[in-house]
């Protein structure tokens, strides 16, 4: 067998799938940390800089992604866009390293942005579909770790490269570029979700003809279907909606708060962002599977709220921000994302999974987007208290949804879980026994 093409599964499978989370995570943080110095080379004002922001792997860019990988992969298979989507991505990546004016860094902005946005939810869907049942919050979670490591090394890399200004930046891009290379690499050898390929069988052997728009269409046809993605709407893009701003604007909210140095700035993303590492591998990945789901969510929840209206309130010096960079980071860690990717995975059937995905992400990241096209603009017009008001408004919304509704699914198969919320199982699955089904029937998603 040639090199490269070897059949990938299990753990290896499940980090190679997981690297479109690192990868976005790093595009959006290399916009983060040099949006600046583009902005001082190329002469443009807030107001194209929130632009670049909006278009970019953080908002509207992911959300096209979204919108066009979501059905592709229901109804290509997930391999289909591990094939193209990092390829995409590489040209993006080197049409930003090589930009010489606003035109190519948006070109290029918007081409990684439509790549990760197809690339991470079809991630998330294959890493759930075949992950075992009793460790599918910690596979799950592995993406998290990815999209967690993704900005600690790229706020290093910044601080590294900061003597070389918007050189710096560019090399940045280009190692972005480079593990997309390796990653799509690795890929080849990934197998066609299971789950995926039954429920195309199980299509085609019942006649059914299955088109592009087909799991989009029968998602929506689906009335209960309905309550979960109000549910997921609530805990994922209202929390993200604050997330996505300050994954792409945090030094300009330092800046709001007296810390100007640009490495000052990075170093404590980086402590940030190490947090966020250390509460995905100790907290989420080992007790997601094993605990309450619930009080796991609240409890990061609660802490994200406390991290910012420190960082907002309390008065600016190091002790409040060094108290929200870590309290922020572990938030991250334990909170909305990793509980959107998996909560997403369990509630929608096999033929319309990753569509879901895809609408979810794609109206995130339009919510991102309207808010990161002002956010600048805000941010010096009214400054950083007033907006706290929106900021801490929007995290107590994604805390009380999440709290409330948590659905009861852990430790339970999708085909059961499909079985017990559509009556019809995935792959022809045997139906949840008695206990699963009351377990279902006692969480507040249905």
């Amino acid at each position: 067998m040639r090199m490269g093409a070897s059949r990938t599964t299990g753990w290896k499978a499940t980090v190679a799938v997981a690297m479109s989370n690192y990868i976005e995570a790093g595009a959006i943080i290399a916009i983060a940390t040099s949006l600046t110095a583009w902005q001082a080379q190329l002469g443009f004002d807030d107001t194209v800089a929130g632009l670049v922001a909006a278009l970019s792997a953080n908002a509207f860019g992911a959300a096209i992604g979204a919108a066009i990988g979501g059905p592709l992969c229901d109804h290509l298979g997930r391999k289909f866009i591990y094939t193209y989507d990092l390829i995409v991505f590489l040209v993006g990546a080197v049409v930003v390293t090589l930009a010489g004016n606003v035109g190519m860094l948006l070109a290029g902005v918007v081409l990684m942005g439509v790549a990760v946005g197809a690339g991470v939810p079809a991630s998330w869907t294959y890493i759930a579909e075949e992950a075992p049942a009793h460790e599918r919050a910690k596979h799950v979670g592995t993406a998290q770790l990815a999209w967690s490591v993704g900005p600690m090394v790229g706020f290093g890399l910044a601080v590294l490269v900061e003597p070389l200004g918007l050189l710096g930046n560019r090399l940045i891009f280009l190692h972005l570029g480079v593990v997309a290379a390796i990653t799509w690499w690795v890929r080849r050898g990934l197998a066609e979700s299971r789950l995926w390929t039954e429920s195309k069988a199980e299509a085609a052997a019942a006649g059914r003809r299955r088109g592009f728009f087909s799991g989009v269409v029968d998602l929506l046809r689906e009335r209960r279907n309905l309550v979960p993605l109000l549910f997921l709407l609530g805990v994922y893009a209202v929390w993200n909606t604050v997330a996505g701003q300050a994954g792409i604007f945090q030094p300009r909210v330092y800046e709001a708060t007296g810390l100007t140095d640009p490495t000052s700035q990075n170093l404590l993303q980086v402590l940030l962002w190490g947090c966020t590492v250390a509460a995905t591998w100790f907290g989420f990945m080992r007790y997601a599977d094993r605990v309450d789901r619930r009080w796991l969510y609240l409890a990061g929840a609660a802490l994200g709220v406390v991290a910012w209206a420190v960082l907002i309130y309390a008065p600016p010096g190091a002790v409040s921000l060094y108290v929200f960079a870590v309290g922020w980071g572990v938030s991250s860690g334990i909170g909305a994302q990793a509980f959107y990717g998996l909560w997403t995975a369990e509630l929608f059937a096999t033929r319309y999974r990753a569509s879901a995905q895809g609408v979810l992400f794609m109206l995130a990241r339009v919510m991102v987007g309207l808010l990161s096209s002002v956010f600048p603009v805000l941010l010096t017009s009214i400054g950083l208290h007033s907006l706290g008001y929106l900021i801490l408004g929007l995290l107590v919304v994604a805390l009380l949804v999440g709290t409330i509704w948590a659905p009861r699914t852990q430790g339970r198969s999708l085909e059961e879980i499909e079985a017990e919320r559509y009556g019809t199982p995935a792959g022809g699955a045997a139906p949840a026994r008695p206990a699963q089904a009351a377990a279902a029937r006692s969480g507040a998603v249905r």
